[in-house]
């Protein structure tokens, strides 16, 4: 579809048990990735939960000196912070198996804002998006090869909801999968100087994990109380996922645990960082489809014409 030449690292078919013993030889995957002229894109195969063993093992230098385009969520939210303070922008979306592998369900929402990420010149002319017509949070099994010919089951998608700000503001990204923010906080080994984070746009989404409200709570407190929520000058929250393999509670029960975590990150918020506009359940994350949000890059939110845009 994207007419890419994909190239194979030795780790990405590696077995988990094997890349949890050796998390240098996944960094020196990265770094020989970032290093290779004739490669423009590192793709991730899919998230985790241990990205960050593999941090300690990067050189920085390599990764700087060669600022190659990186795509992945959830776990991968790890190396896109470590990106984050060198200066290299990369995008939160555009994983292997959760958007390129999606047997037919690959939308062509995410097609469109894909071929921006893999192949604009500029990573700051993403420009204005537009909420998907309709959306999924359910998941196929890879290794069923029935799953190729099935489409997975939407709803119409209501929109975005705004809440907070008056006025647009503008900021470079940070941010990603809330449960990895909340290992990056408890490690306090990665994370920017809080200043650094002095009028950015923070970017919040949960996993297939489904926090409860409470931990959501938990997490965003814990960010107030060392004084980083007030900083951001707004705030774009993903779409929860709310379901996963194990655990489908059913239309109605999907929809009230959204509402539930949007009051939870709105009533958080308006403790810490009352004057930012927020704005919930834009199209990226762990719900299909999506956007790859540049992380690093400059957004635009704008409460009075209800408008998002990344770029200059």
């Amino acid at each position: 579809m994207f007419n890419l030449e994909p190239v194979e690292f030795p780790t990405a078919t590696t077995d988990a048990e094997y890349l949890y013993d050796h998390p240098e030889e996944r960094a020196q995957d990265v770094m020989d990735a970032f290093a290779d002229p004739e490669i423009r894109g590192v793709v991730t195969t899919i998230g985790g939960f241990d990205q960050i063993r593999i941090l300690k093992h990067l050189d920085p230098e390599v990764l700087r000196e060669n600022p190659t385009r990186f795509y992945g969520i959830s776990d991968n939210t790890n190396l896109a912070c470590y990106l984050w303070n060198l200066g290299v922008v990369s995008f939160y979306g555009g994983t292997v198996m959760t958007d390129l592998a999606m047997q037919g369900s690959m939308h062509d929402y995410t097609v469109e804002h894909l071929e921006t990420a893999f192949f604009a010149d500029d990573l700051d002319t993403f420009g204005e998006i537009q909420p998907a017509e309709e959306f999924t949070d359910e998941d196929l099994d890879w290794a069923d090869p029935d799953n190729l010919d099935r489409h997975r089951e939407t709803e119409p998608n209501p929109g975005w909801t705004w809440r907070g700000g008056d006025s647009a503001v503008s900021g470079r990204t940070w941010g990603g999968c809330l449960a990895t923010i909340d290992m990056q906080l408890r490690t306090d080994r990665y994370l920017p100087v809080p200043e650094d984070l002095d009028g950015r746009i923070l970017l919040l989404e949960t996993s297939e994990e489904l926090p409860s409200a409470l931990e959501v709570r938990e997490t965003l407190i814990g960010m107030g109380e060392r004084g980083l929520l007030e900083r951001f000058a707004g705030v774009l929250v993903g779409r929860a996922k709310a379901r996963n393999p194990f655990e489908d509670p059913g239309p109605e029960a999907r929809a009230e645990y959204r509402e539930r975590q949007r009051e939870t990150v709105a009533d958080v918020l308006t403790e810490y960082n009352p004057d930012a506009p927020v704005v919930f359940d834009v199209d990226f994350g762990h719900t299909a489809p999506v956007v790859p949000v540049p992380v690093g890059g400059t957004a635009e939110i704008d409460p009075a014409t209800e408008t998002i845009a990344f770029g200059p």
